[in-house]
């Protein structure tokens, strides 16, 4: 049997001011060939998930806290409780408008790497409205910082 503990999983830091822990794929002792689960923390006061595209199927489900929604070209509020389903090959962001962190699981599928963590790990993530399709009107931008 193999167990991924998530209090054992250090996850990585990423520029955008979140924390990802994999608990299915990724560095996890689990391996899956149709899915990819982990836990994602988004400090207080816009810790995001930029905006990005995957081939995969995804769904965000927000554990604790309030945060934005980006799919596409809608906007919407979200809080602890949701789900929300990205289709594959669609721009998606989330970042969190409150002043607690925000909590959220994902699964994709099929499982592999996405190509967005390496990008913002070096600095690479298409910016919106230039070499990727533009934010909805009125979100809050995408956080395009290098790492230090």
């Amino acid at each position: 049997m193999i167990i991924a503990d998530l209090s054992q999983i250090d996850g990585r830091k990423y520029p955008a001011r979140r924390r990802t822990q994999n608990l299915v794929g990724g560095a996890s002792p689990i391996q899956a060939k149709n899915f990819s689960i982990g836990m994602v923390t988004l400090e207080p006061n816009g810790g995001q998930v930029p905006w990005h595209n995957q081939e995969q199927e995804e769904v965000y489900f927000v554990l604790e806290g309030n945060g934005e929604m980006c799919l596409g070209q809608e906007l919407q509020a979200v809080t602890a409780g949701q789900a929300v389903y990205i289709p594959p090959g669609v721009f998606h962001q989330l970042t969190n408008t409150g002043t607690t962190v925000l909590k959220m699981m994902y699964c994709y599928g099929p499982a592999g790497d996405v190509a967005h963590w390496k990008q913002e790990l070096n600095g690479t993530l298409p910016r919106a409205g230039s070499e990727a399709p533009p934010l909805p009107p009125g979100a809050r931008p995408q956080c395009t910082k290098k790492p230090e």
